[in-house]
């Protein structure tokens, strides 16, 4: 079938949740893809951050092939031989003493959520069902009810009240009204180091570290959503490492599947973890699953042995770098840390999606996010050759 074939079966046959560009994808290795006519593509999206190690990692599906022969799921009625050694190498990369492995990135928020307000009961002695968690405008951390509920997104929100109670909104990147929102029933805040979905906002130098100050002041959990930040996509393993502000609660998700396998988790002090949780109370039939564990392990694996991290960095302040000297009349800002990077366009020049079409016709794969910008964040293995290809063909779109 062609492309008009297929995009036919889709609108025909699926909820139109989406609005993806006109591509239909058959093919893809590294940072290339290919679509059903033959055409190439480099990922300038890479699944919004899942595919930090590049389409098909020859490690990462050698380990999933491998643990296919061996067992696929227990559920968590059982051990399987993959658990341990999974959660050992994940708080091991990550500085934490515990994990809870789930699948998606919103079901980490949710046990995370729900981990805060059970320690705010049993450890901070907030009056049962009272707790409350302080979050900011424009922050995405997925779609369930409880998460659209305390999204300030109308799109998000939009005829599926009522909404769950026990969040306070601030504004982003707003240390006072940080301090002003704590009460006695605040148990958590929880932040993105940088906001993807809004625009790849990047906040003043110094906001994360004090946002772990005022939480630490007042007894708060600091909780951070890495799912999009985290696994070497800003340039460190974890965004909160440049300004060495480590989290009471760190959510991962995304990278840690390796571009093949759902696999988030929320990492955490045995503390807290034991405050939050007991056999019964929260759980996953698919939740660590013995593939998810072969494949998250193979993931980290590859971040470290190939060194991604320090890749994206460099290739960010390249990309930047370049971006910049064109004084293009269609750029409002530039900003990003490593390879998460937005490029604002002016209003007067209208939305970003015209540019992101463009942009595929010239063989660059990028989305538009919050109408005006596009996000350029390309799988963390590209090469300064490819990333040189890259930003002639932006180059010439943005002019």
């Amino acid at each position: 079938m062609n492309t008009k074939e297929h995009i036919g079966l889709c609108e025909q046959y699926s909820a139109r949740n989406y609005l993806p560009l006109p591509i239909v994808l058959s093919k893809g290795n590294g940072i290339w893809v290919e679509d059903v006519e033959g055409r190439r593509y480099l990922d300038m999206l890479s699944s919004y951050s899942a595919l930090n190690q590049g389409h098909r990692h020859p490690k990462i599906l050698a380990a999933l092939r491998e643990q296919t022969d061996r067992l696929c799921l227990t559920s968590r009625a059982f051990h399987h031989d993959t658990f341990g050694p999974f959660c050992k190498a994940l708080t091991k990369a990550c500085g934490f003493e515990q994990a809870l492995p789930m699948n998606t990135g919103v079901e980490a928020v949710e046990t995370a959520v729900k981990a805060a307000r059970r320690w705010g009961y049993r450890v901070k002695g907030v009056e049962p069902d009272k707790a409350e968690i302080v979050v900011c405008s424009g922050n995405f951390h997925g779609r369930t009810t409880a998460v659209v509920s305390f999204s300030t997104e109308r799109l998000y929100r939009d005829g599926f009240g009522p909404y769950m109670p026990g969040f306070s909104v601030i504004p982003y990147n707003d240390l006072a009204a940080l301090e002003s929102a704590i009460g006695k029933n605040t148990v958590a805040f929880l932040v993105e180091p940088i906001q993807g979905e809004a625009g790849i906002n990047v906040p003043a130098a110094g906001y994360v570290a004090g946002a772990k100050a005022v939480c630490k002041k007042h007894n708060v959990l600091f909780m951070l959503d890495e799912i999009q930040t985290g696994l070497g996509r800003t340039g460190k393993l974890f965004c909160y490492e440049y300004e060495n502000a480590k989290p009471d609660v760190l959510i991962v998700g995304k990278a840690l599947g390796g571009g093949c396998f759902p696999v988030s988790a929320m990492l955490s002090s045995k503390a807290v973890m034991d405050a939050a949780f007991e056999p019964g109370n929260h759980g996953s039939t698919f939740g660590g699953n013995p593939l998810a564990c072969a494949v998250g392990i193979a993931a980290l694996e590859v971040i470290a042995e190939e060194r991604l991290v320090e890749n994206s960095f460099r290739m960010g302040e390249y990309l930047r770098s370049e971006l910049a000297k064109l004084n293009s009349k269609h750029v409002a800002e530039i900003r990003g840390k490593g390879l998460l990077n937005g490029v604002e366009i002016r209003k007067e020049s209208g939305p970003a999606r015209p540019f992101c079409e463009k942009l595929a016709e010239l063989g660059i794969l990028a989305k538009e996010t919050h109408g005006t910008v596009i996000r350029l964040a390309p799988p963390l293995i590209i090469t300064k050759e490819e990333m040189g290809w890259a930003i002639e063909r932006i180059a010439q779109v943005l002019r």
